[in-house]
């Protein structure tokens, strides 16, 4: 199987809401006296760290993957894997085999030109070095070695339809052996751009690097401004301190977007699934009975319309209609308040108290109110405590697995399996029955992997293991001359090269 070149400069932007990681300067972007062109895009929930092979969330790979760093592969805008650092890739017979051609004029913004060796060096330090749970996208891999400079073959212990796609994610970048010594705040990449500053609580700046090796940025320098909530950061637009808005945090407010012609509004899909997680290890969770009800409880609709404007698309399992093996599983649990309470009463969970832990986003603290309601009328009682985004969450509920229930939005490509294939992950869910089908999924052929995927995702909805409350959908707004705005954010990464006025 030979895959051709292709020039593509695309890398679909992912601007969602698991960690929304943006930063900025004090000044409205626009051309300098002189003649600078920078950009400043104002979004959420500031990284704690920019090293993304130790801190989870999806902040980190949204600011920097495809920007500061590459991968040898990546997703256009219509999902399809296309060359990034490789120029052409084919596959052995039997499936396990990649050898890899790689572009020969990289250089990383150390000095530092990239070859094969870097390549292995990389792939190698995901199974030894990460310690973020998506590391075990790599196990799969036997061996790397560099053939030449320019030619890399990777071997598999089994086919796998996952590992290629993955390698268009944050375990796919590209690292210099003599550029990570610091990468929590000095990230070194071949990307576009190149760290500038980090300054705290406030802002990220990248420059432009005018030594890549493709085609240059239009933005000399583009900052990503972090704000505390939706109202100071639609101000900050209103105001000229931003060109972007890069995840709309209060839909409901977008009327003062849409009637001014100053700005334009931009709405696609994500592949964000907005996440009611059940702690699965703790009792009350083990009886399907339970997790079923606490479902059937939550009346959808009523619940995007009053938390999100209404914006955002009802799917009733872990896998958005970008995926291929997307089922519309809304009606796997709908609406029925009677069948709840009843459910609930059998199970002997009725008038427990549940702790919904939520992060400090705005759409988990508006739809966690929404869900408090729906639960307690079907006979829960429900604690919400709020933890502060993205360390204090990260650390007790994701880390530590101390809460009953949370709302989050996942927003990694899909992660149905990180999600509830591994019963370590903080979802706690453990299905072997589910297991054997993902796995089944990733050794057969495309017919094979769509088929099984697609039982994967009834059977999670079936057996209840969270409930998905919605999809976020991609709102930005913008000046009007901004051009290269993605419609829909399906990848990890935010392509800030494809952006100009």
């Amino acid at each position: 199987m030979k895959v051709s070149i292709r020039a593509v400069a695309v890398a679909a932007a992912a601007v969602l809401a698991l960690t929304a990681c943006s930063a900025g300067s004090s000044t409205s972007s626009g051309s300098s006296p002189g003649g600078e062109q920078k950009l400043s895009i104002g979004l959420v929930a500031e990284p704690a760290s920019l090293d993304f092979t130790t801190t989870d969330g999806a902040a980190i790979p949204q600011a920097l993957l495809g920007n500061v760093y590459e991968t040898l592969v990546k997703q256009d805008d219509s999902g399809k894997i296309v060359p990034s650092l490789a120029k052409s890739w084919k596959v052995s017979p039997d499936r396990k085999t990649y050898t890899f051609d790689l572009v020969d004029n990289a250089k990383f913004t150390n000095g530092k030109q990239f070859t094969a060796s870097d390549a292995v060096f990389s792939i190698n330090r995901v199974k030894t070095a990460w310690t973020i749970s998506l590391k075990s996208a790599m196990d799969v891999v036997s061996d790397a070695k560099a053939l030449s400079p320019t030619q890399l073959q990777v071997t598999l212990a089994k086919p796998s339809n996952d590992w290629l796609f993955r390698m268009t994610t944050r375990i796919g970048a590209m690292f210099s052996e003599s550029g990570v010594s610091a990468l929590a705040t000095d990230p070194v990449g071949t990307g576009p751009f190149k760290f500038s500053k980090w300054n705290r609580g406030d802002s990220i700046v990248l420059a432009r690097n005018d030594g890549y090796w493709s085609t240059k940025p239009f933005f000399q320098q583009i900052t990503l401004k972090y704000f505390k909530d939706a109202t100071a950061l639609n101000n900050a637009l209103l105001t000229n301190t931003i060109n972007v808005v890069g995840t709309v945090q209060a839909p409901e407010a977008l009327s003062q977007f849409t009637s001014n012609s100053k700005y334009q509004v931009i709405e696609g899909t994500t592949n964000g699934e907005v996440l009611l997680s059940f702690n699965n290890s703790r009792p009350v969770f083990k009886d399907l009975r339970t997790r079923q009800a606490i479902r059937m409880a939550i009346d959808h609709k009523a619940l995007l319309d009053t938390c999100w404007a209404g914006r955002g698309k009802l799917i009733g399992s872990m896998v958005p209609p970008t995926d291929p093996w997307y089922e519309d599983l809304t009606g796997v649990a709908p609406y029925d308040l009677a069948k709840a309470k009843s459910l609930l009463q059998a199970s002997g969970a009725a008038g427990k108290t549940l702790r919904l832990r939520l992060p400090t986003l705005p759409y988990a603290t508006s739809c966690g109110q929404v869900v408090k309601s729906d639960l307690e009328q079907a006979g829960l009682k429900v604690q919400i405590d709020q933890l502060e985004f993205p360390a204090a969450w990260l650390t007790t509920v994701f880390k530590n697995a101390d809460y009953d229930m949370s709302i989050i939005a996942h927003v990694e490509p899909r992660d149905l399996g990180a999600v509830f294939g591994n019963p370590k992950y903080y979802t706690r869910y453990d299905d072997p029955t589910l297991q054997a089908d993902l796995a089944a999924a990733d050794a057969g052929d495309e017919a094979t992997q769509v088929a099984d995927m697609k039982k994967a995702a009834r059977r999670l909805s079936e057996q209840a293991a969270g409930d998905w409350l919605f999809l976020l959908p991609n709102l930005m707004v913008a000046d009007k001359d901004i051009k290269g705005l993605p419609t829909n954010a399906i990848t990890e990464a935010f392509d800030l090269s494809q952006l100009s006025r």
